[in-house]
């Protein structure tokens, strides 16, 4: 490596550090003041999954990929989710000495300011994406621009399409074929709309059935179609799949929530990022794990587990503490934006439904390089530049009202 190199390398390595301490020091992703402390280790293993599922989507058009079950990142997501909301707003429906209780019209507009400005930008990205690739179906048909001006108004306020909707312009059976990972988040607003409605109303008891019964079911579903990647289209019940794959772990988080006692752990932070990343990638070192059982393990047992071990620690170095808050702050626009990009990749190799050649990415490595280093730095960017900026204007709004 030349002098030059050696010093370029060195200022991107200073630059990159100092952009991490920056956003850990300087911004908080809440809108609200009244905001409870965030678990930092908890932000950052959301963070961790979000690299899983860019590596997962990436490898995914492949005859092999490094991490085949990246997927299980949103069962993570939605057991993490639970517990957040259950730590953050259980005591809240009631008043409180200097506190008004919680309205349910107050809790929906709190999760709206959120989720939904990501979710727009999101559905935006994806349009400008899809013109850029010659607006074609996956059989190469032409998509008329109204039918792609349709879909995005769908996907802003998350209605999902119905396979062989005219709509649905990848024609892939997509609920939101703009942006696919849509569908989780689209779970995650009925996992709110229910547990503003009825889930904080149960006791813990009740709750625990819940989980159970919706646990049995979803191992089930894991066990007969041999493995957890459902939810995604409406076909073939994929609605009710989706539901339960949201409902069992998004109940367990709320009872863990109520239930939560730290345990003794140390360095939970990496620990529990090795294990996420160890149940997307070993499968694909030890293919006898690529099945139902595994794939029903980590989503029932292992995942509410990792969140328990990562809520437990809750005085971590600094050093730790930044790398978490960053990833944390990247994590949820880094699941919202990235999937465009990716069906740019997948044009570009020719990915049309038949799993590509891994031998192929020894001439387009490069591109797979640029499409997850960029989603990252896009990522970045929405979050600094639109998504905080935006939802602290708008807690602002409010506040003044």
């Amino acid at each position: 490596m030349s002098r030059r190199s050696g010093e370029f390398f060195l200022i991107l390595r200073a630059k990159l550090k100092n952009t991490i301490i920056m956003t850990a020091k300087n911004y908080s992703g809440s809108a609200f003041s009244d905001t409870k402390p965030h678990y930092d280790i908890l932000d950052g293993l959301r963070g961790v999954a979000a690299l899983v599922v860019i590596l997962y989507h990436v490898f995914e058009c492949f005859d092999w990929s490094p991490a085949p079950r990246g997927y299980l990142a949103v069962d993570f997501f939605f057991v993490l989710s639970g517990f957040v909301i259950g730590y953050a707003y259980d005591d809240r429906w009631t008043p409180s000495k200097g506190r008004e209780a919680l309205t349910t019209g107050d809790f929906f507009r709190r999760r709206l300011i959120r989720l939904h400005p990501m979710v727009v930008a999101g559905a935006v990205i994806g349009v400008v994406c899809f013109l850029i690739q010659g607006s074609v179906r996956w059989d190469g048909s032409q998509v008329g621009t109204s039918l792609v001006m349709l879909a995005l108004l769908l996907n802003m306020f998350m209605i999902p399409l119905f396979p062989e909707m005219e709509a649905d312009v990848r024609g892939n059976g997509e609920m939101f074929p703009l942006n696919g990972p849509n569908w989780s988040l689209f779970f995650e607003y009925i996992g709110n709309i229910l547990y503003a409605l009825l889930l904080r109303r149960l006791s813990a008891k009740i709750l625990a059935v819940v989980a159970v019964v919706s646990g049995g079911i979803l191992s089930y579903i894991s066990l007969r179609e041999g493995y957890l990647g459902v939810g995604w289209t409406l076909a073939d019940g994929g609605f009710w799949s989706g539901l339960v794959r949201m409902l069992f772990p998004y109940s367990v988080g709320l009872l863990m929530a109520r239930l939560f006692r730290p345990m003794p752990i140390r360095h939970a932070f990496w620990w529990c990022g090795a294990v996420i990343v160890a149940v997307a990638c070993l499968p694909a070192v030890f293919p006898v794990l690529q099945t139902g059982f595994f794939d029903a393990l980590c989503a029932v047992a292992v995942f509410p587990l990792l969140v328990w071990m990562g809520a437990s620690e809750m005085s971590v170095g600094t050093a730790t503490k930044r790398v978490s808050r960053f990833l944390g702050d990247l994590s949820y626009p880094l699941y919202a934006v990235h999937y465009p990009l990716m069906y740019l990749f997948y044009a570009r190799i020719g990915f049309e439904g038949d799993l590509v050649p891994i031998a192929k990415l020894g001439e387009t490595w490069p591109e797979a390089l640029a499409v997850a280093l960029g989603s990252i730095l896009l990522a970045w960017v929405c979050f600094r530049f639109y998504d905080l900026p935006l939802r602290q204007w708008i807690g602002s709004s409010i506040k003044k009202k």
